[in-house]
């Protein structure tokens, strides 16, 4: 009997841990998205995840149906697709690439494996 407990008491704590982490993963992608654009007649942003950007689904707005990227606003799709700003935005990383906390080109690298000379002794 107290076997059947302690295998309970681990499926338990098992089963509580996963859907801990599983929660704690959605709020850091919601983190990892830019702000919302705001100072536009739109009450309601939605996230693209194909485009990597905001459109306005608010029917009553006059921006129903544009598109916001780097504090440009896009009339449709195709124009946000057409634009230079999305290109550049897109070969960049897209929306990771432009909240991730650095550049590629400014990393260092160093310690084992890094191809980094040094060390004990010089």
């Amino acid at each position: 009997m107290k076997t059947s407990k302690k295998i309970l008491s681990g499926l338990s704590v098992a089963v509580l841990t996963t859907s801990l982490a599983a929660c704690g993963g959605d709020e850091y992608e919601e983190a990892a998205l830019p702000e919302e654009p705001t100072g536009y007649e739109c009450d309601d942003w939605d996230w693209d995840d194909v485009t990597e950007s905001y459109y306005c689904d608010d029917d009553r707005s006059p921006h129903y149906g544009s598109y916001f990227l780097l504090g440009n606003l896009f009339r449709s799709k195709s124009a946000l697709k057409n634009s230079s700003t999305y290109k550049s935005y897109k070969s960049n990383g897209g929306a990771t690439g432009s909240v991730s906390n650095g550049s590629k080109s400014g990393s260092s690298k160093s310690g084992l494996g890094s191809g980094s000379k040094g060390g004990f002794g010089g």
